[in-house]
Formats: structure tokens, sequence, C-alpha cells
């Protein structure tokens, strides 16, 4: 069995290969960045993965639901002792992975199913499913966002889906000095000894933006279209309500749940958050870094 290691957000992540799948490297070409030789915690790894193409579907499990994730349906079952399946599949309705986790997610297996492109979009999706969800436990989080970085500070803009986050963040990098970006789609915000970071990974939409970087969480801004700019300080239910829908989560699963509400709310504690109202211009950029960095 051959075994790869990868360290995203401070935390080690294994993959090992049954000897019936391919270890494909070409698979996995945005986690190069994060990739390392020996694990820095050998014993506990955030989670293992093991691809093992021989594994089919539980005919037992229960079916929870089918949730569309922008870039095709995934269907939910859950286990007899409380682990899940999924059958993650792509935007042809065609079954890429199935994917089998078990307590807290530390301990997950997939299978790999279709040509190239299908190994490439299961696994990868696979993959973020698990973080997502073992980081709940470990005070981590993935946030759907796009983040600049300046200096030692990161700030992420989260929104709805084609409301103009990516076009924001490329005005800071236009207008204001200094700035360069972190992730355009997935960052991760970790909660450390009181502290909140915020950390590149290896998925980042349409972006190719792999970067194994880290900075300090400087505020939280969710984007709004408007016909001026303003940025608006948010109360702590305010600021609640804007971040609980940009992150990765099973509203269903009550435990992952309550982990995310907490995180979320030390978020809030250590971290100032905003909405700004903007039009796509230059201004908007100078308007919301003035407020934010005030």
């Amino acid at each position: 069995m051959e075994n790869r290691f990868f360290r995203i957000a401070d935390f080690d992540v294994h993959i090992r290969y049954a000897d019936n799948a391919v270890s494909d490297a070409e698979l996995l070409t945005s986690f190069r960045p994060f990739s390392v030789n020996t694990p820095e915690t050998a014993d506990k790894p955030l989670f293992i993965m093991t691809v093992d193409n021989k594994m089919r579907r539980d005919k037992t499990a229960t079916l929870i639901r089918s949730f569309d994730t922008g870039n095709g349906d995934t269907v939910v079952y859950r286990l007899s002792d409380g682990g899940y399946q999924y059958v993650i599949c792509n935007l042809r309705g065609q079954a890429c992975c199935l994917l089998e986790t078990h307590e807290h997610f530390a301990d997950c297996r997939c299978a790999l199913r279709g040509d190239y492109y299908m190994r490439h979009f299961g696994l990868n999706n696979a993959l973020m499913m698990a973080f997502a969800f073992a980081g709940s436990y470990h005070g981590a989080v993935l946030i759907h966002a796009s983040c600049i970085k300046q200096g030692e500070w990161g700030y992420p803009f989260t929104a709805k889906s084609g409301t103009g986050k990516s076009t924001h963040t490329a005005l800071w990098m236009q207008t204001i000095e200094g700035c360069e970006l972190l992730n355009d789609d997935n960052p991760i915000v970790r909660i450390v000894n009181d502290e909140s970071f915020i950390y590149g990974s290896p998925w980042s939409g349409k972006t190719p933006c792999y970067r194994n970087i880290k900075a300090r969480l400087g505020a939280m801004t969710r984007i709004e279209r408007s016909l001026e700019n303003h940025c608006d300080r948010q109360t702590p239910p305010q600021a609640f309500a804007s971040i609980l829908p940009a992150c990765s989560s099973m509203q269903w699963d009550e435990e992952i749940h309550a982990n995310l509400c907490n995180i979320i709310t030390r978020i809030i504690e250590t971290t100032p958050c905003f909405v700004m109202h903007c039009l796509p211009d230059e201004e908007a950029a100078r308007v919301s870094y003035a407020t934010i960095k005030r």
C-alpha cells in the first residue's frame, strides 16, 4: 500500500492507495504545494483517506438526502454504525466517487470511477468534504470566500455566487498596495489558542491559487451589490447569519453543525465582521479597505 502525506492548514492528511488503486499524482496537482515527505504528527493525522476501488455501496444504508454542490449532486446515506456513504456525481450526473466515512471523519475510504476527469473530480471532492467535516472537530472550517492577504493579515470576502467577491478582491489587488490573493474560493479558517487564522487550501474554484500560506484573520466581510459604496460593521447576530451560509457543513448532523456554530461564535469573538454594499469599481475597494483597517 502506497502512502502520500500532505500538510494543510497545519494539519496532517494521509492518502493511502490500496493495491487495486492507481496512485495517479496528476489527480492531485492542486495538492503539490502541500505535499510533505514526512508528516509532523504521524500518529494523529486529521484524517486518513484510503483509495480502494473494490469498495461497493452498502445497500443496507439509509438514504438521508441528495444535495446540489454547484458542481453536481451528492447523495448521502447513513451507515448502521453511524458513519456515512456519499455518492459524488459530476454535472453530467455521472457517479465519480463513492466515499465512506466513520467517527469524526478521521477514517475515510473512497472508490474512484470513470476516466481521468471523473476520478480527478471525485477524489478532490472527497478530500474537500473529509477535510471540512473532520476539521469541524478541531476548530477549522472551510469558508466559501475569496481572500486577500496583506502583510500578516488575511481578509476573506463572502457572497452569493455571482455577486462579485472575486471581482472585489481583484480590485483590492489593483488598488491597495501590498495585496495578494491567498485563495479564491475555499480558504480555511482555524482557531488556534483563541486566535483566528486563515490558510490557503488545495481548493480554489476556477482560479488556480493553491498556496500553502497562512495569515492572521483581520476581518470577515460579506459582499452585497448596491448602487453606492459603503461598508458597515455587523452586530454579532448579523455576523453569525452572514458567516454560517458560507461554511461547508451538514446541518442534519447535529454534532457537526454544533461544532460549526461554536467555531463561528469564536471567530466573531476575535474578529470584526462587516457587510460591504458596493459597485464593481476601485472606489469600492478603497472604501472597504479604509473601513476594515480602521
